[in-house]
């Protein structure tokens, strides 16, 4: 029986390779022959998490779309629908607006990991590059989502976000009622949002993805030592040619992957089956109640992963400033790969100034975040998110600065924790 079990394995291998010849060396470039630092540590899960949220993403959204109806007059009507008439609609939303946040808290420490280990340095920079592309695809992406269900938040937060560039001279006006497609957000806008959100945006990533993952198989991953394995010695027992500090992607980091991966999904499941809304930061509790143009929310305010970058524009007083620097913090994310002149890559190897400008940056990230989400009435929290931007900017323009200053540890020529 497993003889015959095991024929018939070759022989579909067989009629699959005389059809796909390019499946098989695609394949192998790709997993099975694609090595990898022996030597990957926690942080370097968040890439497979993102991608499996992306599925989660696209799968749900599919379903979501077979139910949701782009008009001012009924897409609040037809989330409710999805709640409570279709079957396990509740669930499919609920893993979509969880998938959301999720993606976001994988791709922030994703991009911090790559910050601690230099992971942007040379021969990596496109691979950064297109790693922040995807980040601001993401961004537009998940605005247009937000405003879908047509609630409050999503009424009030898509006339405060676009009226943003009404702070442009000579063209604002014209450029938000274009965006709009009217003077206040309504059919037009829902459809040309709709219509973005799941067709044009989620290709462009999908492109960018695989892109990203191309540019990152072509030179190598990066690892916590900052050690180039391809330029080590040679010979494993894998293949005399391959790096010795290698080890295959596939079935070793797939297999630790899946351990995380279901992990990551208890997490999720446990979010989705117990508190969706999250204390009101992945559904904002005005949300729940149907987009009213006459009615302002107390308090307006973006999604928890837009709210650092919130703050920076709140803190700003002039609007036009507050809306450059917003746009700015974003902006000056593509230049690290030239700003950093360390010869060193990775935390590990570098004195104590990045370690303690790496804290400075998390720090103040997070906490202009918390002023974000807040009302904005308090002066002091003003004064110190003001400070807290400076100290965001500062950490970027200052870097050619200080990660040259910073005293470096000998760089072992191996990567250490190899058999």
């Amino acid at each position: 029986m497993a003889n015959i079990l095991t024929n018939s394995v070759e022989k579909f291998q067989d009629w699959f390779n005389e059809r796909a010849p390019a499946f098989g060396p695609f394949y192998r470039k790709h997993m099975t022959e694609y090595y990898a630092p022996k030597n990957f540590n926690i942080w370097y899960i968040f890439g497979i998490l993102a991608t499996v949220v992306l599925v989660n993403q696209i799968l749900t959204g599919i379903f979501l779309t077979m139910h949701y109806k782009p008009s001012a007059a009924e897409a609040f009507a037809s989330v409710e629908y999805i709640m409570r008439d279709v079957d396990w609609g509740w669930l499919i939303r609920y893993m979509h607006s969880t998938g959301a946040s999720l993606f976001f808290i994988v791709i922030y420490l994703h991009m911090f990991r790559g910050l601690m280990y230099g992971s942007y340095q040379k021969p990596r920079e496109m691979v950064w590059i297109l790693g922040m592309l995807i980040y601001l695809v993401l961004m537009a992406e998940a605005f247009m989502g937000y405003v879908l269900p047509w609630g409050q938040m999503s009424f009030w937060g898509a006339k405060v976000i676009i009226s943003l560039f009404g702070a442009i001279p000579v063209i604002g006006g014209s450029l938000v009622e274009w965006i709009m497609g009217d003077y206040l957000p309504g059919d037009a806008t829902l459809n040309r949002f709709f219509a973005l959100h799941v067709i044009a945006l989620p290709l462009v990533l999908l492109l960018l993805v695989v892109l990203h993952l191309g540019a990152l198989h072509e030179v190598g991953s990066n690892n916590p030592d900052g050690v180039e394995i391809k330029k080590g010695p040679k010979g494993n027992r894998w293949s005399p040619t391959a790096p010795k500090d290698g080890i295959p992607f596939h079935p070793y980091y797939t297999v630790k992957d899946f351990f995380y991966v279901c992990f990551f999904l208890l997490i999720g499941a446990f979010i989705i089956f117990f508190s969706p809304a999250f204390g009101g930061w992945f559904l904002e509790h005005d949300n729940f109640v149907e987009a009213n143009r006459l009615v302002t929310p107390a308090h307006i305010k973006p999604v928890w992963y837009y709210t650092p970058f919130y703050a920076m524009l709140r803190v700003v007083p002039d609007k036009l400033g507050g809306v450059i620097v917003m746009f700015g913090a974003i902006a000056i994310l593509f230049a690290v790969p030239w700003l950093d002149r360390s010869k060193v890559k990775s935390v590990r190897y570098r004195g104590w100034i990045t370690k303690v400008m790496l804290a400075i940056l998390a720090i103040a990230f997070v906490w202009l975040g918390k002023i974000g989400a807040g009302p904005g009435t308090d002066p002091m929290e003003t004064i110190i998110g003001r400070i807290l931007t400076v100290l965001y900017f500062l950490f970027f323009l200052t870097m050619p600065i200080w990660t040259k200053m910073d005293q470096t540890k000998p760089v072992p020529e191996r990567v250490t924790m190899h058999d």
